[in-house]
C-alpha cells in the first residue's frame, strides 16, 4: 500500500467513527410511543343509590291529618263564623275555657256563683227561623207546629213576610229533632250562657246596662216576636244575637232548682232525668230582670208556646 492509499483508508475510518458518534434519529425500541390515555376524572352526578330518596324530597306521609284539622280549629278567632250547608245558619264559633255562670241578683236556682270550663263549640247565631224548620219539615224529619198563627200575626207560620221570623210553639222533641237533621244538637245550659255573656261576668249579652228597646224585643211593647236578627247592638261577645229577649229558648238539660250546687266544673250537661227542660233568654213578653242572662226559666217538655223557639250547638272538632 503506497503513501495515497494509506491517506484515503485513514480518512475513511475517521468518517466511520465520527459518524456512528453523532445522534441518531431512530427512537428506542423500549419508549411507548403512542400517546398516553387520559385519566379520567370522576365527577359524581346523583346520590348513591342506597341512600332513601323520600328524606329529601317530601314530607312522611304518615303524619295524622287530625293534627292539622287540631291545629286550624286550635287558630279559630272568638266570634268567627261559618254556614251551615243543610239549613243555611250562620253560626258563631265559641272557644273553650272557663266562665263564671250564675248570678248572685237572682233566685237560689242561679246559685252558686260557680267556675265552669267548656270545650270549644259553635251555637247559631240566631234562633232557628220558619223557613229553616219547612225544610225539615219538606225533609220528612220535623213535625209541622200544631200552632200556625203568633200571638198577633194569623198565618204566622205560613205566610211570606214572616220568612225570617223565628219558628214558635215547638215542644221540646221538636227542637232536638231539627237539631238532629241539621247536624247539630241543642246547646246545653252552660254552653248557652256562655254564648250570652261571654268571660267578663256581665249582666246581659251586651254589658251591664240596662235594657232598652234599642238592645232586645222585651217588655211586650211589640206583642210578638220580631225577625232574628234585627238587634244588632244587643249582641252578645262573640256577637251572637237574640239571646235576651224575642223568644226564650229551649236548651238540653234537665231542670232541677238545686243542680248548680252539684253540677260538673267541666262541660255540664244537666240532670240525668227530671220532670221539667230548661229555657233561656226571655222573651218579648220578659220584664228587664227575666232577660238576664243567668236567668233560667223551665217547662214541661211537651208544652208548646208563642213565647218559645229555639237555636243550635256543635261541638267543635
Amino acid at each position: 500500500m503506497n503513501q495515497k492509499q494509506l491517506y484515503l483508508t485513514i480518512l475513511l475510518l475517521a468518517s466511520v467513527i465520527v459518524s456512528g458518534c453523532g445522534p441518531s434519529t431512530k427512537q428506542p425500541a423500549f419508549i411507548n410511543t403512542t400517546t398516553p390515555a387520559a385519566v379520567p376524572i370522576i365527577v359524581p352526578t346523583a346520590m348513591p343509590t342506597d341512600m332513601p330518596a323520600a328524606e329529601p324530597t317530601a314530607m312522611p306521609t304518615d303524619i295524622p291529618t287530625a293534627e292539622a284539622t287540631e291545629t286550624t280549629a286550635s287558630i279559630l278567632a272568638p266570634g268567627e263564623t261559618q254556614v251551615s250547608d243543610v239549613d243555611g245558619m250562620e253560626m258563631v264559633y265559641v272557644p273553650g275555657g272557663e266562665f263564671s255562670m250564675g248570678g248572685l241578683a237572682g233566685p237560689v236556682s242561679e246559685q252558686p256563683v260557680h267556675s265552669v270550663s267548656l270545650d270549644d263549640y259553635w251555637i247559631d247565631r240566631t234562633e232557628v227561623t220558619n223557613a229553616m224548620y219547612k225544610m225539615c219539615v219538606q225533609a220528612g224529619a220535623c213535625l209541622r207546629p200544631m200552632v200556625f198563627s203568633s200571638n198577633t200575626h194569623y198565618g204566622y207560620y205560613f205566610f211570606e213576610p214572616f220568612t225570617d221570623y223565628p219558628v214558635i210553639a215547638l215542644k221540646w222533641s221538636s227542637a232536638e229533632a231539627y237539631c238532629t237533621w241539621a247536624g247539630r244538637r241543642l246547646p246545653t245550659e252552660a254552653e248557652w250562657e256562655k254564648a250570652a255573656v261571654g268571660t267578663d261576668g256581665r249582666t246581659y249579652p251586651w254589658g251591664n246596662d240596662l235594657p232598652n228597646s234599642g238592645l232586645l224585643n222585651f217588655n211586650k211593647p211589640l206583642g210578638d216576636a220580631e225577625a232574628v236578627g234585627s238587634y244588632s247592638f244587643g249582641a252578645s261577645p262573640y256577637r251572637v244575637l237574640d239571646m235576651a229577649g224575642n223568644l226564650t229558648e229551649w236548651v238540653a238539660d234537665w231542670y232541677a232548682a238545686d243542680y248548680y250546687a252539684s253540677s260538673p266544673s267541666s262541660n255540664p250537661t244537666g240532670p240525668v232525668e227530671g220532670q221539667y227542660k230548661v229555657l233561656r233568654g226571655g222573651s218579648w213578653h220578659s220584664d228587664e230582670y227575666l232577660v238576664r242572662s243567668a236567668d233560667r226559666h223551665w217547662l214541661a217538655p211537651d208544652t208548646r208556646d208563642v213565647v218559645v223557639g229555639f237555636r243550635c250547638a256543635l261541638t267543635a272538632p
